[in-house]
């Protein structure tokens, strides 16, 4: 199966990766086109533009920052819609409102294309390991099309049913993650102003009932400052504010997730905001009252 790949950022151009090596024939576009360089010398193909992508492949998925990344990709000159068709088939795994899907969903399948949705749920590691968790929603039959790909890139899939309905589902998810480093945070601070060592808190952690993966990957490197970006603070914050937004739109209470945001857009205004999402670590530790 070819498949084009739109957009190779930190998650993006693990994805494509995995894709390559795993058999199948890439053809990848990213705005900065240099940085498709390091696929080709893998097997890839360029793409010009996200035009030319689609005319070539009957399956294209894009991985992109932000919906409004994700609508220039569709409806901008030389984007998805000037070629999309019948037979083809689109795929966005890209972390956006449930709106900005819907109105992606409609303008494909205008044209005769099929759309599905597929935000996932992991960062750079996962995303390179090929164990990202897929939430899928819209077209079951390119869903099912799509399961080789998904089964490369991802641990275990999951079809939601209707559009927003994976958009809706990572939002909360990353509304939790997000909530939990805040907290996180706190807690290694508390320690340490305490008296305690942070280090033994991580060792407790992981042995009661809310050791996860999370807390044992991140608390090492938060603890030595180290927070190379595995996913983005920025992009953190921009799924904590689409989570309140959900939150409003159904009148659900989330004084916890908007105490988090508001801890990840002071950090981002520290310009934090390109540094991994525990970063927020740093904001906390600055606090002292």
């Amino acid at each position: 199966m070819e498949v084009g790949f739109l957009g190779l950022g930190i998650m993006g151009k693990a994805m494509a990766t995995n894709l390559i090596k795993s058999g199948f024939k890439v053809t990848v576009w990213n705005r900065t086109l240099s940085k498709c360089n390091e696929l080709v010398e893998l097997g890839a193909s360029i793409g010009e533009t996200p035009a030319a992508v689609v005319k070539k492949c009957k399956l294209i998925i894009a991985m992109l920052s932000d919906p409004a990344a994700t609508l220039l990709v569709v409806f901008d000159k030389d984007g998805v819609l000037e070629e999309i068709c019948s037979g083809k088939g689109y795929i966005d795994m890209s972390t956006v409102d449930p709106e900005t899907s819907t109105k992606i969903s409609q303008a494909i399948t205008a044209k005769g294309g099929s759309f599905l949705e597929a935000p996932v749920s992991g960062s750079k590691q996962p995303a390179e390991a090929g164990q990202l968790v897929i939430l899928a929603a819209g077209h079951k039959a390119l869903y099912d099309l799509a399961i080789p790909a998904f089964d490369v890139m991802g641990k275990k899939s999951f079809f939601l049913g209707e559009i927003g309905n994976g958009a809706k589902m990572k939002l909360v998810v990353n509304m939790i993650m997000g909530s939990m480093m805040n907290a996180f945070s706190e807690g290694l601070v508390l320690a340490e102003r305490s008296g305690l060592n942070p280090s033994n808190l991580l060792d407790v952690l992981d042995l009661g009932g809310i050791a996860n993966p999370m807390f044992r990957g991140k608390g090492p490197g938060m603890l030595k400052g180290n927070h190379s970006p595995a996913f983005p603070l920025k992009h953190q914050q921009k799924d904590m504010r689409l989570a309140l937004a959900l939150g409003d739109e159904n009148a659900v209470s989330m004084p916890v997730a908007a105490a988090a945001n508001e801890a990840f857009k002071k950090a981002r205004s520290m310009g934090l905001g390109d540094l991994d999402f525990s970063a927020v670590y740093e904001i906390v530790k600055m606090q002292k009252d």
